[in-house]
């Protein structure tokens, strides 16, 4: 009896994404394996040709840009004393700690020898940009670190250094406003240095400010995105009147976005390369269809806003688009001049996808065991708001 008691209760625990995520974890742990053991060579597609792939232009360069919602809600509140925006600070930490973090473990991975990672900080290049964006990385990283702090002081029931690092938190803020703009801009700098090699639809001397710009943007979209989630993962309250708001905010930020992007292809004559037969072509237009054009006009009408699943789906092209842009730029962008076809192997998209993963399951971990979320705003699972469509109105709710 207590055998069959015991299956019963492991059988009940066999959901089918923990079978997913047990499956993702395991193949990430081998290819993590293999690339540690055999070398770049064994577990990825890269060359000499083309050296940069996945965990560059997806795990670097996308994760750093979808950590974003973490200086730019901090700032709203802490800087420009939009106190309403509170509630959804801490997990919008969280969420960029937990990035920036993986985006280092990516790099551990991605660099030929991981051993040597810490060098930058012994043996500095000024002249480099990677240098700027290594240093960047790691003192916002901390910074982060510090400003989530209180919610772990909080639950071990440090209340003294808790009110402490709280006293401190808008110098830290201030200051992770600085380093994001630096590194997130100089994510961009990275590929000033190639312009005969990116393509001319993707390189501009603006790119710098085009990469600052969009993970601001993108930055916005992760915590509509994250807060939707969290709303139906942790029963809680959708902050819906904030989110509204920050989806006015990415529509204002994606036009800033596409005017500078029209302006300079005008000064630089690159209007030609739209219409020309080529892969770069479709993808460009697929990323501004997909993460421009469509989400600007669908966040821009009140009905989608006011909508829950509709604006989820309209962040979520922002964040895909985003996406699209970065490996663009890391990937397509410059696979035509050095002539060496990429396609990642499934051991660098398994890593990818277990580094994913792991963002996942550490985020839910936190939130179950420390006050990421203020108490007022959650709900327990009896009084889960319950949704009823009305016609072709929005959404309503009624707490029963």
């Amino acid at each position: 009896m207590a055998g069959s008691g015991l299956l019963s209760n492991v059988k009940s625990q066999l959901t089918f994404w923990r079978v997913v995520f047990f499956i993702i974890v395991v193949l990430g742990l081998y290819s993590t394996f293999i690339r540690l053991y055999e070398g770049l060579g064994a577990a990825t597609n890269l060359s000499d040709k083309f050296p940069w792939g996945l965990w560059i232009g997806f795990d670097v360069m996308c994760g750093v840009g979808l950590g974003a919602g973490g200086f730019t809600m901090a700032a709203m509140v802490y800087i420009f004393n939009i106190k309403r925006f509170k509630p959804i600070v801490r997990p919008s930490i969280l969420t960029a700690f937990l990035g920036y973090v993986l985006v280092i473990m990516a790099l551990l991975l991605d660099i030929g020898q991981p051993h040597r990672i810490w060098h930058a900080i012994i043996w500095w290049n000024p002249h480099s940009v990677l240098f700027e964006v290594a240093w960047c990385v790691m003192l916002y990283t901390t910074v982060l670190a510090l400003e989530f702090s209180p919610a772990v002081l909080e639950r071990l029931k440090f209340e003294k250094l808790s009110r402490f690092i709280k006293n401190l938190l808008i110098p830290l803020v201030i200051l992770g406003v600085l380093l994001s703009m630096l590194h997130q801009s100089s994510l961009g700098s990275l590929f000033l240095i190639v312009p005969e090699k990116l393509y001319p639809l993707w390189y501009t001397p603006l790119l710098p400010v085009l990469f600052f710009i969009s993970s601001v943007a993108v930055g916005f979209a992760m915590v509509i995105f994250e807060s939707y989630l969290s709303a139906r993962a942790f029963s809680k309250n959708l902050e819906r009147p904030l989110v509204m708001e920050l989806a006015r905010i990415i529509v204002f930020v994606l036009s800033l976005y596409l005017v500078l992007k029209l302006i300079d292809m005008t000064r630089r004559e690159t209007w030609q390369y739209l219409f020309v037969n080529r892969t770069e072509t479709y993808f460009f237009w697929a990323e501004w269809i997909i993460g421009v054009f469509a989400p600007m006009i669908l966040l821009a009408t009140p009905r989608i806003r006011k909508h829950q699943l509709a604006l989820f789906w309209s962040v979520l092209m922002v964040i895909i688009g985003f996406v699209m842009s970065r490996l663009n730029i890391a990937i397509t962008g410059m696979e035509s001049y050095s002539q060496a076809g990429y396609f990642p192997s499934w051991m660098e998209i398994s890593i990818t996808i277990f580094i994913v993963a792991m963002g996942f399951a550490v985020f839910r971990f936190v939130v179950k065991n420390f006050p990421v979320f203020e108490k007022s705003h959650t709900v327990s699972l009896s009084q889960r708001p319950i949704r009823i469509q009305v016609q072709d109105t929005p959404l309503t709710e009624t707490n029963m």
